[in-house]
């Protein structure tokens, strides 16, 4: 039997990690993380539970990146410290992989690696993978056609239909209608953006938008985008020629992205364009244009710098212009308005995705979404890389299209869906969860973690200091009461002097002859100190009592 194995990805936005299994043979689709939720506090990022994985470990001969995005890639550290096996990419991907990983110093890896172009085929046990290019906003990017003793599977990672500024990025329509011909089993689709209707707007739409934008600009032009997105910072370059603009690169990711497109003839950048942040006050504000990170609010980001005026080289000026050309995700809303409000403070002009449409998604709409279902003409339907109400959407759309109700398989994280002689269908499932990383721990915080943190966030901490004589039990010190994010003493009169009174009561209660009498006089304080503040005025602070015996 073909087992298919989510891990992450179905059920949320992120996370993407799924498994192919077939008896002795199995490889990794991928390896994401996702940025942590509200309540997540101080978790840094959140990846899949491998125990799967773990428990397999023998059977995998590979792992496949689909393209170089955090929520694909972010995990490979993780996951290569539990199966060393061979990981196959398209030469970006396996580029921004390789830094990834000296980074970490997981140099061992390097071994691992192997590019593979699309149309490219590789053999892993059982397994046929053909890559098939797919345009997104990460270049570089691919679907899989994967042929298993049970009939071929058709992976599209993320995509989209509608044509990209850099031509040989397009998706290979032609490819997808090739694998329908020959017959597809089972298509497992993108889902992210099954809810917008149409087709995604063109990316020679956005060049129009940010050409009319940067038109007569007398200040220095600040774009801010995703350090992936290739055929964004190609048409920047391009706007930046055409009107006698120097290009500037700055921060980190994007230094490095543009680094290796350029050496793998993904940006073409005319001799002499390029010029050095050092150069940036030798030259006229109106014939620069920078390229930066940070369009997401990321605090230690270049633009978050140059927001709040601690950035070395480029202070805002009253002319400058800055555009935002990437997506709000959600949850960075507020920390992206905190970078819009402090660049307008400083007096730029800012341009971003909710005044004008200088952003293009990367996922296909519907319109693309039924596109690629008539394409592969598979028998069975699989929605992928979504949360629920997407997959559900993008059944449903299946469903408009063609493929029968009982051939739709709306699988979660932790469901396998089994492929054989008698079709296909949901065969078993298993738990698997989240693992949240903080910072060197990973798996140390639970729900138990989390709930403290967040009662300590929201109620506040109370800490009680006592010491007694070792032999008497007497109090000789105390008790003193510290609240941290709780109240103020000199605002609260006599709330904390009465907590002190409850604290008394329960050591004149608690006699010395009791057995392990400190023991029991802090358990006694914790109880009686969370109700009195209950009571009192309706919080809940964590109660710390540190009980000493001298």
């Amino acid at each position: 039997m073909l087992k298919i194995v989510p891990l992450g990805g179905l059920g949320e936005i992120g996370l993407n990690m799924m498994v192919f299994e077939y008896q002795d043979s199995a490889f990794v689709i991928d390896a994401g993380l996702m940025f942590p939720e509200d309540y997540m506090l101080g978790v840094d990022y959140v990846i899949p539970d491998m125990n799967y994985i773990k428990q397999n470990r023998s059977k995998f001969l590979g792992i496949v990146l689909t393209h170089a995005h955090e929520d694909h890639i972010g995990a490979l550290p993780f996951l290569l410290k539990e199966i060393s096996v061979p990981i196959f990419g398209t030469p970006f991907t396996m580029s921004v992989v390789r830094n990834k990983l000296e980074e970490q110093n997981l140099f061992f890896a390097a071994e691992l690696m192997h590019e593979i172009i699309p149309r490219e085929r590789l053999r892993l046990g059982v397994f046929d993978i053909e890559f098939i290019r797919v345009c997104h906003s990460a270049v570089d990017g691919v679907g899989l056609a994967i042929k298993t003793p049970v009939g071929m599977v058709v992976h599209t990672g993320d995509f989209k239909i509608s044509h990209t500024f850099l031509d040989h990025m397009a998706t290979d329509v032609n490819k997808f209608a090739q694998c329908g011909e020959q017959g597809v089993l089972a298509l497992l689709s993108d889902s992210t953006n099954v809810e917008k209707e149409g087709y995604t707007a063109t990316d020679q739409e956005v060049g129009e938008t940010l050409t009319r934008i940067t038109a007569g600009r007398k200040g220095r032009i600040i774009v801010g985008l995703f350090a992936s997105s290739i055929s964004r910072i190609q048409q920047v370059i391009d706007i930046a020629e055409s009107v006698g603009r120097k290009v500037i690169f700055n921060g980190r990711s994007i230094e490095t992205s543009v680094n290796i497109a350029k050496a793998l003839g993904y940006i073409k950048l005319p001799e002499g364009l390029e010029i050095d942040i050092e150069q940036v006050n030798d030259i006229p504000d109106d014939q620069i244009a920078i390229i930066t990170t940070g369009s997401q609010g990321e605090p230690m980001a270049a633009l978050a710098r140059m927001a709040t005026g601690t950035h070395k080289q480029i202070k805002i000026k009253q002319e400058d212009t800055v555009i935002l050309s990437s997506k709000f995700i959600p949850g960075n809303e507020k920390a992206i308005a905190k970078i819009i409000n402090d660049l307008y403070r400083r007096g730029a002009d800012v341009i971003y995705e909710k005044i004008s449409e200088i952003h293009v998604s990367g996922h296909a709409f519907q319109e693309e979404l039924k596109l690629m279902i008539s394409l592969t003409k598979p028998k069975y339907f699989i929605p992928i890389h979504g949360e629920y109400r997407h997959l559900t959407l993008h059944a449903r759309l299946a469903e408009q299209v063609g493929i029968p109700k009982e051939n739709i398989l709306l699988a979660e994280n932790g469901q396998i869906v089994g492929f054989d002689s008698n079709g296909g269908r949901i065969v078993d499932s298993f738990f698997t969860g989240k693992v949240l990383i903080d910072g060197k721990g990973v798996g140390d915080v639970g729900r138990s973690v989390l709930k403290e943190r967040r009662n300590l966030s929201e109620d506040g901490l109370v800490i009680v200091n006592m010491a007694f004589d070792e032999e008497t039990g007497v109090i000789v010190y105390g008790p003193e009461i510290v609240s941290r994010g709780f109240v103020f003493e000199t605002e609260t009169g006599h709330l904390l002097e009465d907590a002190k009174c409850v604290i008394l009561e329960i050591v004149e209660e608690i006699g010395a002859d009791v057995p392990d009498r400190v023991n029991e006089i802090r358990l006694r304080m914790q109880r009686d100190l969370r109700k009195y503040f209950s009571f009192t005025i309706r919080r809940h602070p964590v109660i710390l009592p540190f009980l000493l015996e001298v």
